[in-house]
């Protein structure tokens, strides 16, 4: 559960970060290359959350199969 609630924080935080980009009038190179940065960590975290997933839910399926 607490990967569910990872990748939900994840998803809030990748949109908070693309819309302060849509809402800059004039980007800070500085600024947005750090915020392009945060973004980048989170998907890569959440990729990892994601694959973690996916084995999990491989697992059940070849325990279903088994029965």
């Amino acid at each position: 559960m607490a990967k569910d609630k990872n990748l939900g924080q994840n998803l809030k935080k990748l949109t908070k970060i693309a819309e302060w980009f849509e809402n800059q009038e004039e980007i800070d190179v500085e600024e947005g290359l750090e915020k392009i940065k945060e973004a980048a960590e989170i998907i890569k975290e959440t990729k990892k959350g994601l694959k973690a997933a996916e084995n999990q839910f491989e697992e059940i399926k070849k325990e279903l199969e088994r029965d």
